[in-house]
Formats: structure tokens, C-alpha cells, sequence
């Protein structure tokens, strides 16, 4: 019979963030339970292909593969993953065990360190008063940015839809840790970068955040801000061990977003955007868009009910964007992605 507290083998990325999620999973489960965890550090697909873009690289399961493998072979008790990065439909014999609660969902716009020049209603004599202090609204950034600014990020679903914001901007890949991203942001490589809010504010990097960027404007991926806890579906030990810690609101969520990707067969590198929120009690409202690369053509749809019945609201949704048309949207992503990379459509 198996030791249900012997220590738990919790595998994970080695970026900052991925540590971060690593060590509040452990912390949790020793809060709820007294269960130590030995982190493991493993390297996936996405990390080896530092240099190439994320649209150029992309596919399913670049960060989380080698992760999952280790899972299946049982060198692991427990994967911790940006519920972003996973495939909407897990390899046969794992799941989502857990979640941890949601951070801020949305996207952020951030200025390199201490701009202040450009802002409505700020002189040169306020210069004390910078972006890292004191933010601004979201409309003021997109002003002082004009009209073609040099915006880094590696994520297709941010760029079809800022692109209809920014119609003349020049949005270039950015890649690597998020100390290593502002680094080349505060370098004048870029006029600003777009980045999950989440992540900033996990690694206490809250304060550079200039605007977060409403879901009004660029719908969120599905599952972003949330920390996913995978298992196999056989491990009883370790299902009972992370069952204290899921936090249920953010699970009914994270379902249905992932029920819009399966219903329309996406991937991480594709133009989705989906958000679902609990707007009253045992009220949940999921939005979702497919956006065409170039901005031009955006199919929206939106479902409520129960959080109990996320996964079936998430499909709904995910049907209903495939009968306006979303399917021809998502083909010709793929197409252009396939051009790229060289493949024959």
C-alpha cells in the first residue's frame, strides 16, 4: 500500500514564473496537508527554441510535453503548468487534478522604465510621477504610443487583436524570461511589450504593469492567470493530496475556456481568446473571439449558466463560433502558419 505521505515529486519548467507556480503549489499542499514536495526540474520543447518565434516553433504541447512524459512514466507524482500552455485535449491517462486561484486574467501594456514624456496632462516638472509608480489609463498609453509604435510579443492571439487597435504597428517576437524581456524593453529595443498580468504580478513586477488591457479590447487565452496541477488519472495518492487546494471557482473557469478550444480544435498558437467569470452566485458568463491574423475578422459569441456546467457552456460557445464562420478563420491561421514554417499547406 502506497505511503500517502511520503514526498511528492512535483515536476515543472525552470523559468522564474514556472519556479514561482512550483513553489506556491508546494506551499499550499503543505499548508493544507503537512505534504513536502521535491521540485524537479525539467526542460521542454519551448525552452530549448529560445531564438524562433512562438508562431514559427508552435504545435501543441511545446511546454508542457517532456513534462507530461515524465508524468506518464511515473518519474513524477505531480506536473505544475501555466494552464495556458496546455493542449485542450491531455494525452489518454492524465488530468487536471487542481487549480490554484486565479491571478488577474488580462493582458498588460508595458512602457520601459520611468517613460513619462507623451502622457496627456503630464510635464516635464511632474517628472517624479513615472509609469512604474503610477499608471496610467489605458487610453493614455495607447496615446502615447501613436500610431505605428514597435510592440514585442510572440503570441498570434494578442497581435490579431491588437492589430485593430494599432493598425500600423510593428509588432516584433519577444521571447525568453520576464526579467530578460523588460531588459530589452528598458534597452530601447521596443516601444513597449505586451504580457500577461499574472505573471508580473507573481513575480512582484505588478508596478511596471502601465495599462492592463481590457478583455473589451483583447480577450485573454483561454486559461491565462491559472495554475494547472496535472496527475495521472490512476494516482488516488496524489489526486486526495491536491484536492484540499483546488480552488473551484477558477476550475469551473479554466473548463470552460479549455471547452471553446476543443470545440474548435485550436492549439496554443492560435488566434482564441476566452474568458470566462463568475458574474453572480452560481452564475458563470464565458466570452470567447477568433480573430483573423490580420485583424480584419473577428467572430465573437458569449454563454452563461452554471459553473457546474462550464465544460458544456465552453462547447456551446465553441459551436456556436464554428456555425459564424470561425473554422475558415482558424484554417487560414494555419495555412500561414504552415507557410512559415516551410511546410506545404
Amino acid at each position: 500500500m502506497a505511503d500517502t505521505n511520503a514526498e511528492l515529486r512535483l515536476g515543472t519548467r525552470g523559468s522564474q514564473l514556472a519556479l514561482w507556480q512550483a513553489n506556491a503549489v508546494a506551499a499550499r499542499l503543505q499548508e493544507t496537508s503537512g505534504r513536502s514536495c521535491r521540485i524537479i526540474v525539467i526542460t521542454t520543447s519551448g525552452d530549448r527554441l529560445q531564438d524562433a518565434p512562438l508562431s514559427e516553433v508552435g504545435g501543441k504541447r511545446l511546454f508542457v510535453k517532456e513534462i507530461e512524459d515524465a508524468l506518464l512514466r511515473d518519474e513524477i507524482d505531480l506536473a505544475v503548468h501555466s494552464s495556458k500552455d496546455m493542449p485542450a485535449i491531455l494525452p489518454d491517462g492524465l488530468t487536471i487534478g487542481a487549480v490554484l486561484a486565479r491571478e488577474d486574467p488580462l493582458d498588460a501594456i508595458v512602457l520601459p522604465s520611468g517613460v513619462v514624456s507623451g502622457f496627456p496632462g503630464l510635464s516635464d516638472s511632474e517628472g517624479s510621477r513615472t509609469v512604474d509608480t503610477d499608471p496610467m489609463s489605458f487610453n493614455d498609453v495607447v496615446a502615447a504610443l501613436g500610431e505605428s509604435p514597435s510592440l514585442g510579443t510572440s503570441s498570434v492571439r494578442r497581435i490579431a487583436q491588437l492589430t485593430r487597435l494599432f493598425p500600423r504597428a510593428r509588432f516584433t517576437p519577444i521571447r525568453g524570461n520576464l526579467d530578460t524581456r523588460l531588459r530589452k524593453l528598458d534597452g530601447g529595443e521596443y516601444d513597449a511589450i505586451v504580457l500577461a498580468a499574472a505573471g508580473l504580478r507573481r513575480l512582484g513586477m505588478g508596478s511596471r504593469i502601465s495599462a492592463r488591457v481590457p478583455s473589451s479590447v483583447c480577450v485573454p487565452a483561454p486559461g491565462q492567470g491559472i495554475v494547472a496541477i496535472e496527475i495521472r488519472k490512476s494516482d488516488a495518492r496524489a489526486s486526495a493530496a491536491v484536492r484540499p487546494i483546488d480552488d473551484r471557482e477558477s476550475h469551473a473557469a479554466l473548463d470552460a475556456e479549455r471547452a471553446v478550444v476543443e470545440a474548435l480544435g485550436g492549439g496554443c498558437q492560435t488566434p482564441i481568446g476566452a474568458l470566462a467569470s463568475t458574474i453572480a452566485l452560481d452564475e458563470l458568463e464565458l466570452v470567447a473571439v477568433v480573430v483573423s491574423l490580420d485583424g480584419r475578422r473577428a467572430i465573437s459569441g458569449m454563454g452563461h449558466g452554471k459553473p457546474a456546467d462550464a465544460g458544456a457552456i465552453g462547447a456551446s460557445v465553441g459551436a456556436q463560433l464554428l456555425r459564424d464562420g470561425a473554422g475558415d478563420i482558424l484554417a487560414e491561421a494555419d495555412r500561414s502558419r504552415a507557410a512559415v514554417e516551410g511546410i506545404q499547406p
